[in-house]
């Protein structure tokens, strides 16, 4: 029994220890390394002084674009970085394992296992401000990134479709790298191609002010002798713009044209004015056939009312006859069954008169006969006479 119980305790003792090396006192605070291309970077915790990262223009995500994190934990924990505008990757491109503007995330977590480091890399492809969080065991550290503008590999034009002949009209061009952000401080050439109008400037560079940012403005003035302007715009110095399309990303712009109608006011003026009396005559003619139209319809609804007025009189008249004749055939009627009526009832009191006096001739005979009997009877039976019928 002893035995059992010194074992037990040594188990117990056993798990004992075992527990207090897995966890240690107290959690180390997490510390983060930040560089760029193995340069130490000490200012991207403050948003005034973010860590300066080129975009990634080749489509490859290199030291020379990522901002490095190393981020020193306590063993068995996690690391959870969270990024806005910008992107996290775990490691760096290589032709075996490519790693692209398209790649990565805006959230990773890294478990340390028996490690006490995690690292990881974050690039952005926009010149706004990008914050990077990072998070162990409640500790939470912020830093943040922008981007830096690549070459231009986009020239937008905007132009008006048409203007008056002999008119100034605006043209803007907006210089934007491959990721779309605007490129300030670039010249840009405009070359009008014939006698299309005339350019107040030939070069221009892209603004620096927030209304102007990436854009470059051009006045042309309008030909008189031309039904079009057309006007090419390029890149004053070559090596401004991407020498060559990237696979995978949006392939260059860099010789972009303006067309602009030349619109001829007088003769728009003359047209409108002719297409106006050609529409005023048609108008008076469709005005004529309708008033025409109109009247017609009224005569010979007026006719059609006149004609049923005279069929309605006709029928009136012929009903009102027929009426008449009814009423003297019912009084013909009425009086030919007032004289039947009048003879039947002659001939019945007559008939009436003849049975009476029938009635009253045999019931005479009858009683003549009777008392005659009666008499006879009376002479032979003297004691059981019978009277006579009066």
């Amino acid at each position: 029994m002893k035995s059992f119980k010194k074992i037990a305790l040594a188990l117990v003792a056993a798990m004992t220890m075992g527990t207090l090396v897995a966890s240690p006192a107290s959690a180390a605070p997490m510390t983060v390394a930040l560089d760029v291309n193995g340069t130490a970077n000490t200012t991207a915790s403050a948003s005034a002084t973010p860590a300066l990262l080129p975009v990634p223009s080749d489509n490859e995500v290199n030291a020379a674009d990522a901002l490095k994190f190393v981020a020193t934990v306590d063993t068995g924990t996690a690391v959870t970085a969270t990024c806005t505008n910008c992107t996290i990757v775990s490691a760096l491109h290589t032709s075996t394992a490519p790693v692209n503007a398209s790649s990565g995330s805006a959230s990773l977590t890294i478990a340390t296992g028996t490690g006490i480091t995690a690292t990881f890399f974050v690039y952005t492809k926009t010149t706004a401000i990008g914050t990077v969080v990072v998070n162990n065991q409640g500790t939470t550290l912020t830093y943040y990134v922008q981007g830096q503008v690549g070459k231009i590999n986009t020239l937008t034009v905007a132009a008006p479709a048409s203007g008056a002949a002999g008119t100034k009209q605006t043209i803007t061009v907006t210089a934007t790298d491959i990721f779309g952000n605007k490129v300030s401080g670039k010249s840009v050439t405009g070359r009008v191609f014939g006698s299309g109008g005339t350019l107040e400037t030939t070069t221009a560079t892209t603004g620096a002010t927030l209304a102007t940012f990436g854009v470059a403005e051009f006045k042309v003035t309008l030909p008189t002798d031309s039904t079009r302007s057309l006007v090419e715009f390029s890149l004053t110095t070559a090596t401004d713009g991407e020498s060559a399309n990237v696979a995978g990303l949006t392939a260059r712009t860099l010789a972009p044209y303006a067309e602009i109608a030349v619109r001829d006011l007088a003769a728009e003026l003359a047209k409108a004015q002719a297409d106006l009396a050609a529409e005023k005559t048609a108008a008076a003619a469709a005005k004529s056939a309708a008033d025409k139209a109109l009247a017609d319809a009224v005569a010979k609804a007026a006719a059609d009312a006149a004609a049923a007025k005279l069929a309605a009189d006709a029928a009136a008249a012929t009903a009102a006859a027929e009426i008449v004749k009814l009423k003297a055939d019912a009084v013909t009627a009425k009086v030919a069954a007032d004289k039947a009526l009048a003879d039947a009832q002659s001939a019945a009191a007559a008939e009436l008169a003849k049975v009476k006096a029938d009635n009253a001739a045999a019931i005479a005979a009858m009683k003549k006969a009777f008392n005659s009997l009666a008499k006879k009877w009376n002479a032979k039976n003297p004691t059981a006479k019978v009277a006579l019928v009066k």
